[in-house]
């Protein structure tokens, strides 16, 4: 076994579960990413960092391979992938593994702007695919609402500066539009598509506040969904497929 030793991924676990709002958001980018392995229609799918709900429990046609490097996430996996003999967890990370082979499409959801390396991460993500593979990324939005209104309220200078909850959740960087694009390009990818998911008006704290009060019901939690659709630009968190670049 193997593990990224420049992150303390015990702590990672814990401060993931205690992360106020979290489980909502995961829900409605997990509804993001399953609509584009709809859209892909793999056979075979590679999840990198899958934490406790691995996108395989979705898809029970598809050949799953998960690599984890967190041993309670991995174990949770194994656990759920249990009588499924066309799923397959590793407890590494995609940088330390060789010999899987590649896949119809890999899916990085909202682990590059985690990683120590996000060039190496992806430069394996290549590796993983053929010319014909999808690569799926989503990753936080600096220009994402409820940023751009902490700016307007003096609260931080700038939209890319990390937050304490970052911080805490051992996140480098926020990608923008731009910033993203000229990673997956440096790495070999060309996008083919994109757009951003839940326009969220406020931190994840005060988010999980209002829900809690009563007053941002699920109608309303789908409407910021859906709010993408005309503001494309203000999403919580952006996504890419990407393919390898003819050439």
């Amino acid at each position: 076994m193997t593990v990224d030793t420049a992150r303390d991924l015990l702590d990672y676990v814990v401060q993931y579960r205690g992360l106020a709002f979290e489980p909502i958001q995961a829900a409605y980018r997990r509804r993001c990413v399953l609509s584009r392995i709809m859209q892909a229609a793999p056979k075979t799918l590679l999840e990198i960092g899958c934490g406790e709900a691995p996108l395989f429990t979705d898809l029970p046609g598809v050949d799953v391979t998960v690599i984890e490097p967190a041993g309670a996430f991995a174990a949770g996996a194994r656990r759920l992938a249990c009588g499924r003999d066309n799923i397959r967890v590793i407890e590494s990370t995609l940088e330390q593994t060789s010999g899987i082979g590649t896949f119809d499409m890999v899916v990085i959801s909202c682990v590059l702007h985690e990683v120590p390396d996000s060039a190496a991460l992806l430069s394996a993500a290549a590796r993983a695919c053929s010319g014909s593979s999808v690569l799926h990324v989503n990753v936080p939005n600096a220009n994402s609402l409820h940023r751009l209104l902490a700016v307007a309220m003096g609260l931080i200078d700038a939209t890319n500066r990390t937050s304490l909850t970052q911080q805490r959740m051992q996140q480098r960087s926020i990608y923008d539009r731009c910033s993203l694009q000229a990673e997956l390009e440096a790495a070999g990818f060309e996008i083919r598509d994109q757009g951003s998911l839940f326009v969220k008006p406020f931190s994840h704290a005060q988010m999980q506040t209002l829900v809690d009060q009563g007053f941002m019901s699920s109608q309303m939690l789908d409407g910021l969904d859906r709010l993408v659709e005309v503001l494309p630009e203000l999403g919580s968190e952006l996504w890419a497929d990407a393919r390898l670049r003819r050439g």
